[in-house]
């Protein structure tokens, strides 16, 4: 058995032996969700696209073939919208299986949820829904992740979404995400821009909180542009990224190791030289954040 040595951080920072991993890791690979207005484009193996995530629920019915085109030309991840992990109870298995399904079809490197709910016991909701930060409710969680990636088999990132009312609760949102993350086994996916519209809404400093997270557990981040009505930011997955979209983006590649970054675009899509034009401006942001 080898002699573990003890070292003194300061003292080996000093001396320069101490290197922080994220100085050695490779930028994030730059990607884009699969959505039909672009498919022809991305099946065509743009060198602007190095990853791609698909929406689970696109491919339940149909689609097979393209989900097996994308596996051979790009790392996938896979992206649920309802599971509803947020609901106490047990989870819908036709969804989970239909879930679990499209996730072996594309070979996905791991797949991903929300930290939301969409059902009650009695209908769809059929949209994300905020939970109480609490005690239970981070124990329901907990309980539906493990069984996710059981599941599945495929590792499992769960994403922040954008809260326009705040639910009473007892545990800061850091704390339960960093719980969450140690007690289930599960990363995050970061979403940025829900991030930055949550911190307009609701007066806080986006890198104090990130700060508070455990930079570990990021894994995937997502970004796309945001709108402003009424006094409010909005998400409607619909914009060109705005500048401190990516200054704030900058900060969580060089705060921590993340894989991979993802551009959204749901509506108003523009020429796909324009959505290369913004992925090759993520991957120099993300080469020069890494690098620093």
């Amino acid at each position: 058995m080898g002699v573990v040595v003890a070292v003194d951080a300061e003292a080996a920072a000093a001396e320069g032996a101490v290197d922080n991993p994220i100085d050695h890791a490779p930028p994030p690979q730059v990607g884009i969700g699969f959505r039909p207005p672009l498919g022809p484009w991305i099946l065509s193996n743009p060198s602007e696209v190095e990853f791609v995530e698909v929406t689970a629920e696109h491919f339940f019915e149909e689609g097979d073939d393209t989900l097996q085109r994308l596996a051979a030309l790009y790392p996938i991840s896979v992206h649920g919208l309802g599971l509803s992990l947020g609901t106490p109870g047990p989870l819908c298995t036709t969804t989970l299986d239909a879930f679990s399904r499209v996730a072996s079809l594309c070979k996905a490197a791991w797949v991903s949820e929300h930290i939301a709910f969409t059902q009650s016991a009695e209908v769809d909701l059929g949209h994300l829904n905020p939970v109480p930060l609490t005690r239970d409710s981070l124990n329901v969680f907990i309980n539906h992740a493990m069984e996710v990636q059981e599941h599945c088999g495929k590792p499992l990132i769960l994403e922040n979404i954008t809260t326009y009312l705040r639910v009473p609760g007892d545990i800061p949102e850091t704390d339960f995400l960093n719980e969450l993350c140690h007690q289930a086994g599960v990363g995050l996916l970061l979403d940025v821009t829900n991030l930055f519209i949550n911190s307009k809404n609701h007066n806080f400093d986006p890198i104090h909180w990130l700060r508070r997270l455990d930079p570990a557990f990021i894994r995937q981040m997502h970004i796309v542009g945001y709108s402003q009505a009424n006094g409010q930011y909005h998400d409607g997955h619909c914009e060109m990224v705005q500048d401190d979209l990516l200054d704030l983006a900058s900060f969580v590649v060089s705060y921590s190791n993340v894989e991979s970054i993802i551009l959204e675009r749901d509506a108003n899509f523009p020429k796909t030289e324009l959505i290369a034009k913004e992925l090759q401006l993520l991957e120099g942001i993300c080469v020069t954040a890494r690098s620093h």
